[in-house]
This record gives structure tokens, sequence and C-alpha cells, in this order.
């Protein structure tokens, strides 16, 4: 029987994948190889290679989405190749991240008289970096009116010291001083005693946190502009305050409409969140609004070719896919505000009971008990003799997957380790159960191991091993 000659280049896929000569060697991993292989073996090497990676559904550590539709995923997968930069080339994609800073300055109460603008980023981070580039280009330009020398002393940024690492970065990117303000053992949040004590003519601004990384805690925006007022009406040289919402700015709105944290304080002026935590979207995506055009100099916006005209652009970042827009639209016109409602007061229920559950447990002590951001901050008490630490913890729950991070406060509070565990979208209730019954099964194994140790030590003590 004559057999059909392949065709040149073309791949006999009645090969086994792994009878392939890459898996029968080790190929370089710091150098390209020399040949091409086949996309079948490339794609099954590749995933080996994050065979023992972690899951991300139980990593209990990040704020980040972990789960998206599928419908999302395949508009998100059709706009990849589309550059969310080119304004002309791509214009529906431009239409819609309009359409998105129009729906978020509006959960923000934003008012329209004061033609309030703002951009998509890459994550909170690139939006951090705006706001801040805002605040000190603006006051360079306040106070240069009032003849002070905004050369003679650096700038400096008053914030919590529960600040994200993205605000130590902008003070180092842009030469600016971080003023920290130390969190106290009560609150945990802006200590507002203290905080306008850290303030002169050379603060850029105040950073009020809406979801303090390290306990998911809300910083009180609103009596800090109170306390800005105040201080205003007594110096021409005013300050005024930026919001970082990265956690809060997309779930407050929905479950905690009363709370008054952003453009309703006339003080306020730039808000930054990321969408790619509780807005919804995979990584990465954020967003930055200003109140108003006054509070954004015209020297950090520049304007790029858009359908024969031009548009106004003021990202950092330049080239990058517009997949994450188009994925942070989707699940705006998909969800509505009901729907963002109903997720995350099912979110913050099942913190409510993670919360309850750990409290119950006679060996932790619960630092912040979801009831604003769902996040839960818990540790260990300092008047009980308990053999093993929150690493030890950690690491056991590891063992089944689950990804509970173990640090110190910050630097006043430095000493005390907690756990953070934040509920996302994906966490529901059978996995909240199935979580609690992990840790009694861990906790019940340090105890079990630390009473052999103690019983082999006493053992050893009366010469009863050899």
């Amino acid at each position: 029987m004559l057999h059909e000659k392949k065709k040149p280049g073309e791949t006999d896929y009645l090969e086994p994948i792994f009878g392939t000569k890459e898996e029968g060697s080790t190929l370089p991993k710091y150098r390209l190889a020399q040949q091409s292989i086949e996309p079948r073996v490339a794609h099954q090497l590749v995933e080996d290679e994050l065979l023992d990676e972690g899951n991300a559904r139980q990593n209990l550590a990040t704020f980040c989405q972990t789960f998206m539709e599928p419908e999302a995923i395949d508009l998100m997968s059709q706009t990849l190749e589309k550059n969310a930069i080119d304004k002309s080339e791509y214009p529906q994609v431009t239409e819609l991240e309009k359409r998105c800073v129009n729906m978020i300055a509006d959960l923000w109460h934003a008012n329209e008289t004061e033609e309030f603008l703002g951009t998509s980023t890459i994550g909170s981070s690139e939006a951090c970096m705006l706001a801040g580039m805002a605040l000190k280009f603006a006051w360079r330009n306040r106070v240069q009116k009032l003849g002070l020398n905004s050369t003679k002393k650096k700038p400096n940024l008053v914030i919590s010291a529960g600040y994200q690492v993205c605000w130590e970065k902008f003070g180092v990117y842009w030469d600016v001083e971080l003023r920290e303000v130390p969190i106290e053992q009560n609150e945990m949040t802006l200590n507002l005693e203290t905080v306008m004590d850290y303030v002169d003519e050379y603060t850029i601004g105040i950073v009020g946190i809406l979801g303090i990384t390290y306990t998911g805690k809300y910083d009180d925006i609103k009596q800090l502009n109170h306390l800005v007022e105040q201080y205003n009406q007594t110096t021409a040289y005013k300050v005024f305050i930026h919001v970082d919402a990265a956690s809060g700015g997309l779930f407050a709105p929905f479950v905690d409409p009363e709370l008054i944290w952003d453009f309703r304080l006339n003080n306020v002026v730039s808000i930054n969140t990321s969408g790619h935590k509780y807005g919804l979207v995979y990584p990465g995506v954020g967003w930055v609004i200003w109140r108003g055009k006054k509070y954004l100099p015209k020297e950090l916006i520049f304007e790029v070719s858009y359908l024969g005209g031009s548009l106004p652009t003021m990202a950092i970042n330049f080239s990058h896919s517009a997949a994450h827009i188009i994925g942070q639209y989707y699940n705006f016109l998909r969800y509505g505000f009901e729907g963002y409602q109903s997720i995350h007061q099912k979110t913050r229920a099942v913190a409510t009971f993670l919360s309850e559950q750990l409290a119950a447990i006679d060996c932790f002590d619960v630092i912040n008990d979801g009831s604003e951001l769902p996040v839960i901050c818990y540790s260990l008490p300092t008047d009980k003799d308990i053999q093993w630490t929150l690493y030890d913890l950690s690491d056991r729950l590891r063992m089944k997957g689950w990804q509970v991070p173990t640090y110190p406060l910050p630097k006043n509070l430095a000493n005390t380790l907690v756990h953070r565990i934040v509920v996302r979208e994906d966490f529901g209730t059978n996995l909240a159960h199935d979580f609690i019954k992990d840790l009694h099964n861990a906790l019940n194994e340090l105890n079990q191991a630390h009473l052999l140790f103690h019983k082999q030590n006493e053992l050893k003590t009366y010469g009863f091993t050899h």
C-alpha cells in the first residue's frame, strides 16, 4: 500500500508528546534553544513548569481577582492584540474606556460642572503615580505664586504607615519625602489626632486609604476632610486629599453607599482604584479620576491624534493591551449596580462567617472582622502559651493548598505578627467551610506535634531513651 508523502514542514502528530526528543532531554532554560519545537510540545512543557504553582483561588493573600466569566474571558482574548494607546486605530476601545471613567466618576459622586477627568492605568500603582505627580505639580504652581522657594526643601506627602509600597516608589521616583503617620493599636488607621502635625507649606497633599493593605480597614476620610478644611482656613498654603481606594473604591459604593469618603468631600481632589480587585477584572487594570481639570496640571496632559483631531492623555505607561479595559466594561455592563451589590454583599457575608469562626477559636485575636472590606486580620494572643507561630500555621495550611500570608504590622506595631485573609468573589460559603475545616486540622496537628515534642524531651530527661 502506498503512503502519501508528507508535505514539506508537515508534522507527524502521531508521535506521542512524551515520546518526543524534547521530553527526553533537558532543554536550555536561560538561553534560546537552537531549533523550534512543535506547538503542542511547547504547550505541554510550559504547562509542566506550572504544575507546582499555587492554585490562585486558594490564594487568600491576594486582593487581585481570580475569576471571570467565560464570556468575559472570550472577549478579552479577542482584544489582546488591540493597543489601548492607539486612539485613532481603535476608537471604540477609547469610547469604552471613556464610558468606564464616567461610570466610576458617577459612583464617586463627581460633579459634571467641575469637568472631572480620568484614565485607565496598569493597576493602582500607575494610578497612584499619576495622582501623586498631579499633587506635586499643583502644589508647586500654588506655592510659587505665593513666593515660596519650592526647591529650597524637599516636598513631602503625608500618609499613614499602612501604605502600599507603590507610595514608597513614588517618593523615590519623584523625590518626595513620605511623612508616615504611625498607626495606633486601638484603631490601626490614619491617626487623626496627629496627622495635621505632619503638614507644612511643603506638603503636596495627604493620602487617605480606603482599605489599608495590612488590615483592610478604612481611614476616616470624612473626618480627615474636616481637619483639612479647618487647616486651610488658617493658611494660604492649602493642602488637599488624594484617596487611595485601590481596594475600597469599587466595593464601598455598592455596600456602604451612606459612607462619605469620595468627591462629596470638597477637599478630596483625586481618587484611584484597582479594577482588578473589587472591580472583578483579572490583573491588571486601574483607574484614577480627578474631580476637576484645575486639579490636574496641564503640564501632565498630552495630546494624541484621534480621528483627525486630538485627545488628551495622561498615562505614564504607553503600549498595552486593551483587553482589561474591555473586561472592565463587560463587568459594568453585565452586572450593573445590583449585580455588583449582590456579589459584594455575599463576599462580606463570607468574611463575617470566617471572622466569627476565627473568634470562636481560643488561640486567635481578631484585629479586623471584615465589616468594612471583606478582609480578616488576626494575631496570636500574647497572654497564652502557644508553642507554634503563625509562620508554622501558614506552612501547615499551605500543605492543603491555602496560601495565608504571615507578616508584621507597620513600624511601631512591627512586633505584632498577623495573618490576613482576603475574601474575593470566588471564595464562597462552601470554600469557607472547607478552609475552616482545614484550619482546625492544621491547629490539631501543630498542637499534637508540640505535645509529642515535649513528651520526648521529658523521656530524655528521665533517661528513658537511648
